[in-house]
């Protein structure tokens, strides 16, 4: 066996035993049994990852564990980046679960089902057959529904978050299923290696295509199959989330990635035209609710919409230079893509573990009620800093690469030929450039209202530092995120490796050049060009005062007396020229109470303003499918309404008519 087949079966083994062993330690020691052995299986899976990429991939098969088809495990590159991502992100969410877990979560169930939700997310790219991966697959669903129900004796909203994530979740299975078990009945057998080379009609393969399209992309999140994140995401704990926003939401990606491009070896140009405009639909989709949303984890939640939605940009353009020949432009499309599905990772899994460390201090998440963290929380401040300019897609940030890589591509991609492709590229680039823009002005609001100027509320006031492990855990990603963000050079061979269009880049030490399109940058340089340029306006601007006699003055408050947190801007207030500005998309509903004096109407008590911007895509398709489902529930609770006779009157219809349906039909 090598090195990768090694470490993932250490993965698994550890994953399993500190689940084990959790359950029969002392609660005392639960959360750091459940929370290493995490970490450590992170660490396996991630040195499993590398050696896939590297090269060292491995297949090994069971026949006698699973009825009909037996186990089959294979990583190749592509999985092997997944595994990577999950490991990673688990090294991160362990740590930090260790003192997270402590306050209340570190009942037997949780803690056991932590370490086992990770093996079963690293062993979804290593499942090498049908059978295996939908084990794996249901598995990964079961685990992480019990983790978002984990809260539940402490908030009513979290039973219903889970209700809208176990049915999201299930349908989005049989979907897979179904697709998968037609591709299975025209194929020799399940294997993966058998699936490549059945040969299926047009009409065939664009059922499968479809089919486990609808089901990956809810797993992803991918609007309008998005509704159970926003929801199941902020109800979780914060080291579950980061878990399933930066890791799980990510096999979604691949498991479009592996059947549309591996499995059905590419398709007719409107598959990746559907993604393209999927991708499109949830980029813009997501960070508009993510700008209006005072939630911090609920706004966390709808970015990861608005990623994953680039990330479906990024796959749905490769595979539509892929279906015209243009392979180059399919390669650095594609290894965009993937690179944003590693920058997203690292990123998200800061910023929803600093969010958890918030929570633990505050006990709120509304930004309405936060602020001035800087002062009581500095090291969580300084991270979530970080982790919103990574987000922003601005150098340095981390997510600056992987966005410019993919306009590299839908811009050379404009002269290509067809008509569809020359009205979807623009509209592409319009609607990355459009996000881009948006999410810096998301996560100024979450950064400068959320943690800035003064406190609003008395959680904040009584606001505290996080222990040293949640500390640590957040640290963990920081260092991710600062290395990607300036030498994403280091790891753009191996995405290109698991694109399987050949390397993209042509790279020295500093300075990444597309191959076979005009495109270069240099991240690192900028980072020192930024870097440099701030410190000498702060030296110049030190010189500059220290000759000047220094003056304590009173700052001009209009003679309103000294500044109060009333006085500052909310989150609400900051998103409302952004709320008029797209007014007809997010229809936000808006009510005010006006309370006079009993002595005149003209002198008033008090104004009660209240904002709420709903989803409207749930609105519009899940309210009118949940109506007819209620409809269609009273209707069957009239006619079962216990009585013997009846049902025996329902048996004897039944059999008449089928009798006449043969009757009439032979």
């Amino acid at each position: 066996m090598n090195l990768a087949a090694t470490a993932l079966g250490a993965a698994g083994a550890i994953g399993v035993a500190s689940a084990l062993v959790s359950v029969a330690v002392p609660r005392r020691t639960r959360s750091a049994v459940a929370g290493a052995g995490t970490a450590l299986a992170g660490v396996a899976g991630l040195v499993a990852g590398i050696a896939a990429l590297a090269g060292a991939s491995f297949s090994v098969t069971w026949t006698g564990v699973l009825p009909l088809s037996g186990v089959s495990f294979t990583l190749d590159a592509l999985g092997g980046l997944f595994v990577a991502v999950t490991g990673g992100v688990a090294v991160a969410a362990g740590i930090y679960g260790i003192g997270y877990a402590r306050h209340g979560l570190d009942s037997r169930p949780v803690q056991a089902v932590f370490p086992l939700f990770v093996a079963a997310m690293m062993a979804v790219p290593a499942a090498a057959s049908v059978g295996t991966f939908l084990v794996c697959w249901e598995l990964m669903a079961l685990a992480s529904l019990l983790l978002v129900l984990a809260e539940q004796a402490r908030r009513p909203e979290v039973a219903s978050a889970g209700r809208w994530y176990a049915v999201m979740t299930h349908l989005g299975f049989v979907t897979v299923l179904v697709g998968l078990l037609v591709f299975t009945a025209h194929a020799r057998g399940d294997a993966f290696t058998a699936l490549r080379q059945a040969h299926l009609s047009p009409a065939t393969s664009g059922i499968v295509f479809a089919l486990t399209l609808a089901g990956f992309s809810s797993k992803a999140g991918i609007a309008p199959l998005h509704a159970w994140l926003p929801r199941a995401h902020p109800e979780a704990p914060s080291p579950v989330s980061a878990l399933m926003s930066a890791a799980m939401v990510n096999l979604g990606v691949y498991g479009i990635v592996r059947v549309g491009f591996d499995l059905l070896g590419g398709g007719p140009r409107w598959w990746w035209l559907l993604v393209l405009a999927l991708g499109v639909v949830s980029a813009v989709y997501g960070i508009l609710q993510a700008a209006m949303n005072t939630d911090l984890k609920r706004l966390l939640g709808y970015s990861t919409t608005e990623n994953l939605g680039l990330v479906l940009v990024g796959v749905g353009a490769a595979g539509l230079f892929a279906s015209s020949g243009q392979r180059v432009l399919a390669g650095v499309a594609l290894a965009a893509a993937l690179l944003h599905v590693v920058n997203h990772a690292a990123f998200k899994t800061l910023l929803f573990l600093a969010a958890g460390s918030v929570v633990h201090a505050t006990a709120t998440r509304d930004l309405d009620g936060l602020g001035g963290l800087r002062w009581r929380m500095p090291v969580t401040t300084a991270l979530f800093g970080l982790g919103a300019l990574a987000a922003s897609a601005l150098p340095p940030g981390t997510a600056f690469v992987s966005e410019w890589l993919l306009l590299q591509a839908l811009v050379h991609g404009l002269p290509a030929s067809g008509v569809p492709t020359a009205i979807a590229m623009p509209v592409a680039v319009a609607a990355v450039a459009l996000t881009a823009g948006l999410a810096v002005a998301t996560f100024v609001k979450a950064f400068g209202v959320g943690f800035l100027a003064k406190p609003r509320s008395v959680g904040a006031e009584r606001a505290h530092e996080s222990p040293a492990s949640m500390l640590a855990g957040m640290g963990v990603a920081a260092v991710a995120c600062l290395v990607l963000a300036v030498l994403p050079t280091a790891v753009l061979p191996a995405v290109g490796a698991a694109a399987g269009f050949g390397d993209p880049a042509v790279r020295d030490a500093v300075t990444l050049r597309l191959a076979g399109v005009a495109g270069s940058v240099s991240p690192l340089l900028l980072a020192a060009g930024l870097l440099v340029a701030t410190v000498a306006v702060l030296g110049v601007t030190r010189a500059l005062v220290a000759r000047r006699a220094r003056r304590v003055a009173r700052v001009w408050d209009c003679g309103a007396g000294p500044m109060s947190a009333r006085m500052e801007y909310t989150a609400t207030s900051f998103a409302e020229p952004l709320q008029r500005v797209f007014d007809n998309v997010v229809r936000p509903e808006t009510d005010v109470d006006v309370d006079h004096h009993e002595e005149s109407r003209y002198l008033v008590a008090a104004v009660e303003y209240r904002r709420r911007v709903p989803d409207r895509i749930e609105r519009r398709l899940y309210t009118p499918v949940l109506a007819a489902a209620r409809a269609w529930g009273e209707a069957g609770r009239r006619l079962a309404n216990g009585s013997v006779h009846r049902y025996l009157g329902y048996g004897f219809s039944t059999v008449c008519a089928v009798l006449i349906l043969l009757a009439v039909t032979r």
